[in-house]
């Protein structure tokens, strides 16, 4: 079983900056790729950023150049650093991964977190 805990969201005003932090627990033995989405309020869940095991990153155009998404491989942490935020990006954003448990099952499955709120202010 691995857990998922988002942390770091908040209120910010226009042009502000907040950082996201999840946190990978549980029984691992690996982890590939890790990410950012994100649900705006009656809106389906979006792609924010994602970062692959070897480091290569990949970006919805929203965000290219004010959002940077990073990882420790150590902690089992990936991180979303949103600058120049901007009110359209206020909503839930969720982390993802794709893991692998110690055991017989080679697969690696997606695992989700609870989600954290981000409001931006005009």
């Amino acid at each position: 079983q691995v857990q998922l805990v988002e942390s770091g969201g908040g209120l910010v005003q226009a042009g502000g900056s907040l950082r996201l932090s999840c946190a990978a627990s549980g029984s691992i033995f690996s982890i590939n790729a890790m990410g950012w989405y994100r649900q705006a309020p009656g809106k389906q869940r979006d792609l924010v950023a994602t970062i692959a095991s070897g480091g290569s990153t990949n970006y919805a155009d929203s965000v290219k150049g004010r959002f940077t998404i990073s990882r420790d491989k150590v902690k089992n942490t990936v991180y979303l650093q949103m600058n120049s935020l901007k009110p359209e990006d206020t909503a839930v954003y969720y982390c993802n991964a794709a893991t692998r448990t110690y055991g017989l099952d080679v697969r690696y499955l997606e695992v989700w977190g609870q989600g954290t709120l981000v409001t931006v202010s005009s």
